[in-house]
């Protein structure tokens, strides 16, 4: 399947801001299933400064912005062919270790509301794939999808206590788990053609697990379904923070922030 993106995100400011640098992360990946056949970004407000492969394999783009402006705008647009492999994605090939997606952050630490999600479940590779679905169920049912109670600072144990979350929720308490039955995890941020609509206001999130004589496997824990032909791998970390689509800092009083973001994914 060849999907078209159209990714537009602004932000205005209060007062200019006296300088600032994003990581951009915003290219998708080059992998056996999935290969980018077309891929610009256009920045206004700010310029590029360089750009890198970081230690999981992302394309980062690092851009900076001073002066007068008031509004930074970030548009990527381009195509990806996509192969549909039920979620298989292989054999680890990113620089860092597959042990490093083993190690807890502070968004998947697991804690009692984890140990309570995995009691029963068993961390063996020869059942690995009916357990992580078996895990990825049990997530829908004690934390609803619904916007409005956690945040990009919320961890897994938040979500689980909430009973309520988003797709970042969800991934990290897939992570939170898996890792704490032996399997390494790590998130995946990336684009999901919707069936109902071309246009959205955010991106995708979604996990990764590793297994034994597979690889890495995906599980899009909100959806119910491991990834086919709609999904589009953008970057993946050990958390939301290694894998933000931007994230970065900014100096000065630049006062309110106002962001405002607009995807379009077709076939």
């Amino acid at each position: 399947m060849r999907l078209k993106i159209r990714h537009n995100t602004q932000y205005t400011y209060e007062r200019p801001v006296t300088y600032g640098l994003q990581q951009l992360r915003l290219t998708p990946k080059n992998d056996h299933n999935q290969r980018v056949l077309d891929w610009t970004i256009t920045i206004e407000g700010g310029q590029k400064e360089l750009a890198f492969q970081d230690h999981n394999a992302n394309h980062v783009d690092l851009i900076g912005f001073s002066g007068d402006g008031h509004t930074i705008s970030i548009l990527c647009e381009g195509e990806v062919e996509i192969t549909d492999t039920s979620g298989v994605v292989g054999k680890h090939t990113s620089p860092a270790p597959c042990w490093y997606f083993q190690q807890a952050t502070d968004l998947t630490r697991a804690g009692n509301q984890t140990r309570k999600l995995i009691k029963g479940l068993s961390g063996d590779h020869a059942q690995a794939i009916e357990t992580l679905h078996t895990l990825s169920a049990r997530i829908r049912e004690a934390v609803a999808y619904d916007t409005g109670h956690t945040d990009a600072q919320s961890t897994a144990e938040d979500a689980l206590s909430a009973g309520h979350g988003v797709c970042q929720d969800h991934s990290h308490v897939f992570i939170a788990g898996a890792r704490a039955l032996g399997f390494p995890a790590r998130y995946v941020s990336g684009y999901l053609m919707l069936n109902d609509r071309i246009d959205q206001e955010a991106s995708h999130a979604w996990t990764e697990a590793h297994v034994d004589g597979i690889g890495w496997v995906g599980f899009d824990i909100s959806n119910g379904i491991s990834p086919d032909g709609r999904y589009v791998r953008v970057a993946t970390g050990r958390d939301y923070r290694e894998a933000a689509p931007i994230s970065g800092i900014r100096v000065g009083d630049h006062g309110t922030e106002q962001l405002e973001v607009h995807i379009q994914v077709q076939q």
